[in-house]
């Protein structure tokens, strides 16, 4: 059997000065001639936007459910792994969004899509997304694609009238990530001069993730990036600069939030990850 030619094209670019309080990067990403398998998605601390240059991302939300086909979609927070099937191809641009922006972006706060996955359509409308994927692979570069898309969001964001997330709620959502997951729920209620009981369900209504759950996905999210790294460091370092007790915590929390443990992801990822790429900052 002839073996395919493997090729691994990635890249990470900034938004437009108007996006930036809302989208931390675009990662572009082709790769060519992999072995056919299923991707995971794993839980992070962004909403995460996906516009397909080639064929349609293919979703399954637990594992034996039924692929759903995709141009573009949007994924919000979450604490499991989302499957994505592939035949060994994938070619895309994936936009990391904060979400503090959701409102802004796609119209509705963040929890609106907790735990789903849904087609870009249904919040941006069919005409902005019918041929965005077709006008993004027109582009010569990952930087011309990247424009098309941070177009597209602008005009959308320009043309919404949306609510603000409350002071309290943003503040308490830029703690936990600026801690790196590390910040103290009741500490953190304390702060603001709220319980931890309103804080938690103030949060939750517009994150969809309690403030204890997102320090947990903000916390592994800093690992796994960390793992993704060329220079790699051991687990027992990761989980020391991650604020894990010690590394049998962190294999734990991987379990609980991946299904199984790091060791065991990095083995059976085909696919290099996208994080990989070189970040424009």
């Amino acid at each position: 059997m002839a073996v395919r030619t493997r090729v691994t094209d990635s890249a990470a670019g900034l938004p437009a000065p108007a996006l930036r309080p809302y989208v931390r990067r675009y990662l572009g990403y082709r790769y060519l001639g992999y072995p056919p398998g299923t991707h995971l998605g794993l839980p992070s601390g962004w909403v995460t936007v996906v516009v397909s240059l080639g064929e349609p991302t293919r979703v399954a939300r637990t594992p034996g459910e039924r692929t759903t086909a995709h141009p573009a979609l949007a994924g919000g927070l979450h604490t499991a792994p989302v499957g994505i099937a592939h035949d060994g191809d994938q070619y895309g641009v994936q936009l990391e969004l904060s979400p503090l922006g959701c409102r802004t972006l796609l119209g509705l706060p963040a929890a609106g899509i907790a735990a789903a996955v849904v087609d870009l359509s249904e919040l941006l409308g069919p005409a902005v997304v019918r041929d965005l994927p077709e006008r993004m692979a027109a582009g010569s570069t990952w930087a011309e694609r990247f424009a098309v898309l941070g177009e597209a969001l602008g005009r959308a964001a320009a043309a919404r009238d949306t609510a603000v997330v409350a002071p309290e709620v943003a503040y308490a959502w830029r703690r936990v990530r600026q801690s790196g997951g590390a910040v103290r729920v009741g500490a953190l209620a304390a702060d603001i001069g709220w319980s931890r009981r309103h804080l938690t369900s103030r949060f939750a209504a517009e994150f969809g993730l309690t403030p204890k759950d997102a320090a947990r996905v903000v916390r592994f999210e800093r690992a796994k990036s960390m793992l993704c790294q060329p220079a790699r460091p051991s687990l027992a370092e990761t989980a020391a600069a991650c604020g894990y007790y010690d590394q049998s915590h962190l294999a734990r929390e991987w379990r609980d939030l991946v299904g199984m443990p790091p060791s065991a992801w990095l083995a059976a990822e085909e696919l290099p990850p996208v994080e990989a790429a070189s970040d424009p900052r």
